[in-house]
């Protein structure tokens, strides 16, 4: 019963450092797209795959606990 409490405060904190971590991808790829808009397709690719590995990583976090 103890061990309950830690497991679920450890995978709230894995959900919530993914969702800051996705949240600055986006902010990131959109003062690039807003810098260089020729570059839009590269950057958006590039944010894709980030935000699929921070999601990846999330949900072994969540599977672990």
């Amino acid at each position: 019963m103890e061990i309950e409490i830690p497991r679920i405060i450890g995978g709230g904190l894995a959900v919530v450092g993914a969702g800051i971590g996705i949240g600055l991808i986006g902010k990131g790829a959109m003062e690039g797209i807003a810098r260089q808009p020729e570059a839009y397709g590269k950057i958006q690719t590039a944010m894709l795959i980030a935000a699929a590995l921070i999601e990846g990583v999330a949900f072994a976090c969540l599977f672990a606990v």
